[in-house]
């Protein structure tokens, strides 16, 4: 890993944890990282899943999502969530999705139906969005990309939405063609 892209990546981890600790009214030097892998468990060593905390040695009660992007990370979260209840959000670029093959491996056939139905020009957005709202469903289900992307359709799908970003976010501006998703649900 490039080490601005470390960077980025451990300056998301410690934003994470201060808005979790912020969330929760603790300090954030209470809080211990314990992520959830469907294959490799949950706990303190795993560093990678859905991410989660202990506090004073117990689980936290919160559930969270995060997505980075473009240098940006979003962060969604419930304090004192209901039982079974689980979010996934996500962060897109448009740029990230404009590749040769991407609508083949990541939309099902109806979506690239969907998708060229558009005006060329609309067509970059859409396909972010929409690869948005796969990526937020698969992180609240824990199945990620376990998950083939071409047999998941979300054109219309209950308890995922789409976010409505704002233009500037602590006095900078956000980049051009960031589109954001939400996924919740109780299993």
């Amino acid at each position: 890993m490039a080490p601005v892209f470390r960077m980025e990546f451990l300056a998301s981890r410690l934003a994470q944890q201060n808005f979790a600790a912020t969330l929760l009214g603790v300090p954030a030097s209470r809080l211990h990282a314990a992520y959830e892998c469907p294959e490799c468990g949950a706990g303190p060593d795993i560093a990678h899943g859905r991410p989660g905390y202990l506090l004073d040695g117990g689980p936290a009660p919160l559930v969270l999502s995060a997505s980075r992007s473009s240098g940006w990370v979003l962060f969604a979260a419930v304090v004192n969530p209901e039982p079974g209840l689980r979010v996934g959000v996500d962060l897109e670029n448009t740029a990230g999705t404009e590749f040769a093959g991407f609508d083949d491996v990541a939309l099902t056939a109806r979506e690239r139906r969907h998708l060229n139905a558009l005006e060329p020009g609309r067509r970059a957005q859409e396909r972010a969005r929409l690869w948005a709202r796969k990526e937020a469903w698969l992180k609240m289900t824990g199945e990620g990309l376990r998950v083939a992307p071409d047999s998941l359709d979300v054109l219309e799908r209950p308890g995922l939405w789409d976010l409505d970003l704002p233009a500037s976010a602590d006095g900078r501006d956000l980049p051009a063609g960031l589109l954001a998703a939400l996924a919740a649900t109780f299993r």
